[in-house]
């Protein structure tokens, strides 16, 4: 039988938690891709309880998502061009537990949707060029749209933006 899971709004009450989770899922997703170094700096900068306030009282709308009322992931959206309708799916993580059940499609569908209800035409994410999850991101639709490399600090995160039309 599959375990039931939810998908909720989270809230600035929720900043530890997201914290939590994201302290679990970045070294199993970026260990193999960048340094040690690069990972607690960028964790920091993107990660820290400050950063996840402030960006969700700059229009990040975050979600988190439940295994049978646990929490196992998070996810974060915003507007990105309201003229073109495109919308970016600023972060999505599971648990390394959780992978594997099928919730990650389940959790991307749960947010084009509901930027969908915003007017949202296209969803863009960016994922590291050397991060697998770019096959599964491909599987469920996005294409790379281009490619950019954003300084982070003195690091460097060298992505594909991935777009999808909704």
């Amino acid at each position: 039988m599959r375990a039931e899971y939810s998908i909720r709004t989270a809230s600035l009450a929720d900043v530890p938690l997201i914290e939590a989770l994201a302290a679990a899922t970045w070294e199993p997703t970026y260990g193999s891709i960048l340094c040690k170094e690069q990972i607690h700096y960028m964790f920091g900068v993107i990660y820290s309880g400050e950063a996840l306030e402030r960006q969700m009282q700059e229009g990040q709308t975050f979600l988190l998502f439940l295994e049978a009322e646990v929490p196992v992931g998070f996810a974060a959206y915003s507007g990105k061009d309201a003229a073109e309708g495109v919308y970016k799916l600023n972060k999505i993580y599971l648990l390394p537990e959780a992978q594997g059940k099928g919730y990650g499609k389940a959790f991307l569908a749960a947010v084009e949707d509901e930027v969908s209800a915003l007017g949202a035409r296209f969803l863009d994410l960016n994922v590291n060029r050397h991060n697998k999850a770019r096959e599964f991101y491909g599987r469920c639709g996005y294409q790379v749209h281009l490619q950019e490399d954003i300084p982070i600090g003195p690091y460097w995160m060298n992505d594909f933006v991935m777009r999808k039309e909704l």
